[in-house]
């Protein structure tokens, strides 16, 4: 094993791309105790060193070390989101609470972080540069807050803690994906399909047969809390069984219930904010935010909020009133009648629905004459597909990139949903940018479109596609990353920054130029008709308060509960009515538009984005401001893209944020082109 192990030494593919031919399952773990011996020894190394503490001695060292640990990481972790099997997620249970461990003997290493600290206090005397400088100042932050300070009893409780939370966070994530397959609703009977597709009826019909339910159908969910099929089916009863199995998730009293896990999770952030100074685990986050405070969040939250509500009120009593025109026998509204009315008033005001769309959208013509266009056309990149090179799935594809003809890195592209695959849509590294260890990006975009059956074309929806262009622009990120230290890589900015700049290149799924290059239909060649497209551009801002208000709800909750302290945090069955309470005091409680995530399910704000999911409205603000830019500038040119890659986006963590948008924007960011945007002002 140790002399086949794929890990063990660097990949001979281009770019370090990962060999997934010879990587298999059981080559994980060996690595991955190797890696962290390796790199613990590395670090002793540095802690030990008899030479003072120096910046390349102690800071270069450490962004050097643990090279085995880091490509053994970013493969395990892509595959436990992207293809899992019962195999990895052992492994991932099985070494949630050792990497806790292993990171914590590094981060509370007295002698260590001693050296860390000599250097800081005399940072302005050791001649470095701005970048250096700045990875100096990162490196300390980061130690003060993994508890560096700390006496030794309170460094063991916090060691306790972490491990806790890291088993908790894993299992909470499993569940998640468990509850997913397992709540997905059998339809019995194809007459309570009518409203699908045939292509998605076909699908339903394949999800049952890899089920062994032969002869019926299987509606299968995805993570939020509306699901697609509700815009289309026409039986109300199976629209209402699968909103409420899908709101049920992670609360459903069966194995997969996550209550218990949750409470525990948020007294165990309390408790940890608290030891290392802070009032609550919201204002740890925050600090090191672009927010900076939790009342800069709760204003813009507040200022928000409201307006959507109002909003999606209206949009309410306008789909009230056309179920009482249409409905032979009218009802009340339901939080599972929302998007299929939505569609049939969109069609009448608008005259088009989804499927009118679908054909112009193949998803072959939209990555490729779409994205990879608008990439040419703003940044000089090119793409040229290698399939030769291996995959870890039959249906992924790689791209090798190039700017301005001189190679760059790799783009690989994981288009469709499977079991095997989380919910939702991201984007990660194999390999990131770096001056310092010469190495240049390997990136991929993951979505969970249907897949069609076989011989049938991919027809995307306008969120799909907006989906498409939103994660390219996290690829565009790392992929033209010139960062000296790998710690700056890329998208190494904070939670509440990454989003902006692929929030931004949504734009160009509809700008008129590109979207012509894409949008023509798939059997006849034509282009879309420009007063199919005029209406569609019309109703950009409709439903936009349902959609601010399902997101903005979610985003309460989450600070709602990183704002207790542990003593606040109730007992697990008390988990929906906090909830529910949390809703009504900011008056976001609105029956019609539930949150986008509720709690047993909210995998953002159980992992990375604690206390962070307003992250993605704070992103919009700069994103509308930027967008307002590239409008007041001409739009797609090259010297736009220039701009924006010189000055921002190149930079990756090297530089304050707030700075890099200044930098680009040339001014502070304004709320009023969001507001303009959401048809709120």
């Amino acid at each position: 094993m140790e002399s086949t192990n794929p890990f063990f030494e660097e990949s001979n593919l281009p770019y370090g791309m990962p060999d997934f031919d010879q990587i298999k399952d059981e080559h994980y773990l060996p690595a991955f105790e190797r890696g962290m011996t390796e790199e613990l020894s590395e670090y002793e190394a540095i802690a030990s060193n008899p030479e003072a503490a120096t910046f390349e001695n102690t800071i270069v060292a450490m962004e050097r070390a643990g090279q085995l640990l880091d490509r053994t990481s970013r493969v395990f972790n892509a595959m436990g989101s992207a293809h899992t099997n019962d195999n990895i997620k052992e492994v991932e249970t099985l070494l949630a609470p050792v990497f806790s461990a292993h990171n914590d003997s590094i981060y509370l290493n007295a002698d260590l972080f001693a050296r860390i600290d000599s250097l800081h206090q005399s940072r302005e005397d050791l001649g470095l540069d701005r970048e250096s400088l700045r990875l100096l100042e990162r490196y300390h932050t980061d130690f003060v807050r993994s508890g560096a300070k700390l006496s030794d009893d309170q460094k063991s409780r916090l060691r306790n803690i972490n491990s806790e939370r890291a088993e908790l966070a894993t299992a909470f994530g499993q569940n998640v994906l468990n509850e997913v397959n397992d709540s997905a609703v059998v339809v019995d009977s194809i007459d309570e399909l009518a409203g699908l597709s045939a292509s998605q009826i076909e699908s339903a019909a394949t999800a049952a047969e890899e089920r062994g339910l032969e002869g019926k159908y299987v509606i299968t969910l995805r993570n939020t809390t509306q699901q697609p099929a509700l815009s289309s089916l026409e039986n109300r009863e199976l629209r209402q069984r699968i909103q409420e199995v899908s709101t049920a998730r992670g609360s459903r009293g069966n194995e997969y219930d996550n209550r218990e896990i949750v409470v525990r999770i948020l007294a165990l952030r309390a408790e940890r904010a608290e030891m290392l100074g802070y009032e609550n685990h919201a204002a740890f986050v925050l600090e090191n935010r672009t927010a900076g405070t939790i009342e800069a969040v709760n204003e813009m939250l507040s200022r928000l909020g409201p307006k959507a509500v109002a909003q999606a009120h209206k949009e309410a009593a306008d789909l009230q009133a056309l179920i009482n025109e249409s409905e032979s026998e009218p009802f009340r509204i339901a939080s599972w009648d929302w998007l299929y009315y939505t569609e049939i008033l969109r069609k009448q005001r608008y005259d088009f629905d989804a499927n009118q769309l679908k054909p112009y959208f193949e998803i072959n013509r939209v990555l490729e004459d779409g994205v990879f266009y608008f990439a040419e056309h703003l940044y000089g990149l090119t793409f040229e597909e290698r399939p030769e090179l291996p995959v870890y799935q039959e249906d992924v594809r790689v791209f090798e990139v190039y700017y301005d003809g001189e190679a760059l890195g790799l783009f690989i592209f994981d288009p469709y949903a499977r079991d095997s695959k989380s919910g939702g849509a991201w984007m990660n590294a194999y390999m990131s940018q770096s001056h310092l260890l010469d190495r240049k990006p390997v990136v991929a975009n993951h979505q969970n479109v249907v897949k069609p059956p076989d011989g049938e074309p991919t027809l995307m929806t306008l969120d799909e596609i907006n989906t498409m262009f939103h994660e390219f622009g996290h690829a565009v990120h790392g992929l033209l990353s010139n960062v000296k230290y790998p710690r700056f890589s890329g998208t190494s900015v904070p939670s509440d920054f990454v989003e902006y700049p692929s929030q931004v290149h949504e734009m160009w799924a509809t700008w008129p130029e590109v979207l012509a290059n894409y949008a023509v239909h798939y059997q006849t060649g034509e282009p879309i008709p420009q007063d199919l497209l005029d209406r569609v551009i019309a109703a950009k801002k409709f439903n936009e308060g349902f959609k601010r208000t399902e997101y903005l709800a979610a985003a309460i909750v989450d600070q709602s509960w990183h704002k207790l302290t542990a003593d606040e945090i109730g007992p697990a069955e008390a988990v929906r009515d906090f909830e529910a309470k949390a809703l009504a005091d900011s008056g976001m409680d609105f029956d019609l538009v539930p949150p986008r995530y509720s709690t047993t399910y909210f995998n953002h704000i159980m992992g990375g984005y604690s206390a962070g999911y307003y992250s993605y409205i704070w992103s919009e603000v700069l994103d509308a401001d930027s967008v307002k830019w590239f409008h007041e500038n001409g739009g797609l040119k090259r010297e736009n893209g220039d701009h924006f890659r010189e000055t921002l986006l190149s930079k990756g963590g090297s530089v304050d944020a707030m700075e890099l948008f200044r930098n680009f924007r040339g001014a502070d960011p304004s709320i009023e082109p969001l507001l303009e945007r959401l048809g709120f002002d």
